[in-house]
């Protein structure tokens, strides 16, 4: 892929539930390998439980009509909260999420998201972007990007 701009966002279906919740199970545990088994079950049944309850706020990332990522944005507070960015890894540090990121920040003056401490390639884009770290868990960051105070 020369042109990270040649994506485009396409409205989920209930025919794309089981892939939403594949990808997004992936995103969680990809950086939280330290669970237990009881808590990675917990965590699939749960996100099973939700997926389905955002299917019409999920955007897929298609490629050529290749699905190969997902984006949930949703209202939170004065702004929105970007509660998931996935690429398939085949498709990741090519600028496909840096220019979808950009477009989410050009047409959203207050973005929030939570992100794993542990993905520190994220993180790195996240503070490259203008996002300021705003509270702290053990393993993750709640990150603010507000285009008036940057």
């Amino acid at each position: 892929m020369k042109n990270p701009s040649e994506y485009e966002l396409e409205c989920a279906t209930n025919n794309d539930i089981k892939l939403l919740v594949t990808y997004k199970v992936a995103s969680i545990l990809d950086y939280s390998q330290d669970l237990s088994e009881e808590e990675r079950e917990k965590i699939a049944t749960y996100v099973k439980n939700t997926v389905p309850h955002q299917i019409n706020d999920y955007k897929l990332i298609n490629i050529h009509g290749q699905k190969v990522g997902c984006l949930l944005l949703e209202k939170y507070e004065d702004g929105i909260l970007l509660n998931e960015i996935y690429l398939h890894k085949n498709y990741r540090r090519k600028g496909i999420g840096t220019n979808i990121l950009t477009n989410v920040l050009n047409n959203n003056p207050k973005v929030y998201l939570w992100v794993y401490k542990k993905n520190t390639n994220a993180v790195n884009l996240y503070k490259k972007l203008g996002f300021k770290i705003i509270e702290t868990t053990a393993t993750r960051y709640f990150m603010k990007y507000d285009k008036n105070c940057k």
